[in-house]
């Protein structure tokens, strides 16, 4: 969407056209009214409700960057951007949900499918079924190429076995892009993206992980025996899902610094709350200098986190190289994430150690930020790279 106002003049980072204030107006108004009562029982089970997912998919979240042709709101991936930050203001839970929905299973789809596979499931995806996005396996995290899952070539197709672990949205999705290598001599010139249904013969649903954060997200893992994939099943080219798994991250990467950014903003929220009402010594602690200073750099390094974000968000959709600006937005986003949730927990004192305020949730949830969809480390190998050897 263009930056550019009616006068001419390019419009500033942070102010956005009307199209996406009233969007970012309506996500912000489904988290605080619907979704926010829920998030601490929801946190509690490790179960997000059906009901509150249904509302998602019926506001249009869940498809917001598929075409209107298949179902979906035909928005940018800066519109999907806006609803991951507003999200996770209330709850990184019900954000990574539609994190991974969008920038990583619809968004491979719309690139990689076939006109038949698009017209089969992003209709499917936009309006019931949710995605996940199955690569990593027990020994294959960073080092993501060296998976195991072996697809065996038959006469119609594959047979798929093996078993992968810490899958997003798995509990709840009905469609999983999921890697296979099809040649294990080959390395990472045998791997293959399979469209793996739920229900199929031979595939199952494994254990679902204890988290210290996030837990209304389900991860699980999934255990594959002889599943029957049809060649109709694989998207893109054989052999090239490493180039699938590689240009949907970097993607993807934005998506998490969006969470971690708005997770951020949460936690500045409730500090500033905090901070106007609670009396110490005869007056509020925001006028306590110490206090102040906090809070300012907590709003500081949000600042500068929501400037990369948007930037690395705005340069995909205008067609743009990103890739260096997603891994530093993820990098950073992660860091002001912990550190501001933490900063948070402190300027609430003893009340913001404990389950009754939101804080302790939020800086629980800031953790996998510096995990999931490529560590702190390999976001730094893939920004030093750029740096010693631009251009390749």
């Amino acid at each position: 969407m263009s930056q550019v106002a009616e006068s001419g003049v390019i419009a500033p980072l942070t102010v956005l056209p009307e199209e996406e204030q009233l969007f970012q107006a309506s996500v912000r108004r489904f988290a605080r009214e619907r979704l926010a009562p829920h998030v601490r029982a929801m946190d509690d089970e490790g179960k997000f409700r059906k009901e509150l997912l249904d509302e998602m998919f019926a506001m249009g979240l869940m498809g917001i960057d598929i075409k209107e042709q298949y179902g979906g709101q035909g928005g940018s991936f800066f519109q999907a951007v806006l609803a991951i930050e507003e999200l996770a203001k209330v709850d990184p839970s019900a954000s990574v949900i539609v994190d991974v929905q969008n920038t990583l299973v619809s968004n491979a789809m719309e690139r990689w499918a076939t006109p038949d596979q698009k017209q089969k499931y992003l209709p499917q995806l936009a309006k019931r079924s949710v995605g996940a996005y199955a690569l990593s396996e027990p020994a294959s995290g960073s080092d993501a190429f060296s998976l195991t899952t072996r697809a065996i070539k038959e006469a119609d197709g594959y047979r798929v076995s093996g078993r992968k672990q810490w899958i997003t949205s798995a509990a709840e999705a009905d469609l999983f892009l999921l890697f296979a290598t099809v040649d294990p001599a080959a390395g990472y010139r045998g791997i293959t993206c399979f469209l793996i249904e739920r229900g199929a013969p031979g595939f199952e649903i494994g254990r679902k992980e204890n988290k210290l954060g996030i837990r209304a997200s389900s991860t699980c893992e999934l255990i594959l025996e002889d599943v029957p994939a049809p060649a109709t099943q694989v998207i893109g080219e054989v052999g090239k899902g490493y180039k699938i798994a590689i240009e949907t991250l970097n993607e993807g990467r934005i998506g998490i610094g969006a969470q971690m950014l708005g997770l951020a903003e949460g936690a500045l929220e409730h500090a500033l709350k905090h901070a106007r009402e609670r009396k110490q010594f005869g007056k509020r602690i925001g006028d306590f200098q110490g206090v102040q200073f906090e809070l300012a750099e907590m709003a500081t390094r949000i600042e500068a986190a929501r400037l990369m974000v948007y930037n690395a968000a705005r340069l995909r959709d205008s067609g743009e190289p990103f890739v260096n600006q997603a891994a530093m937005a993820k990098y950073f986003c992660s860091i002001i994430a912990e550190e501001v949730a933490s900063q948070a927990v402190e300027i609430l004192g003893g009340v913001g150690f404990t389950k009754d305020y939101p804080v302790e949730k939020l800086y629980r949830d800031a953790k996998i930020g510096r995990i999931y969809e490529g560590t702190s480390n390999m976001q730094r190998v893939t920004i030093a790279k750029a740096l010693l050897d631009p251009g390749k």
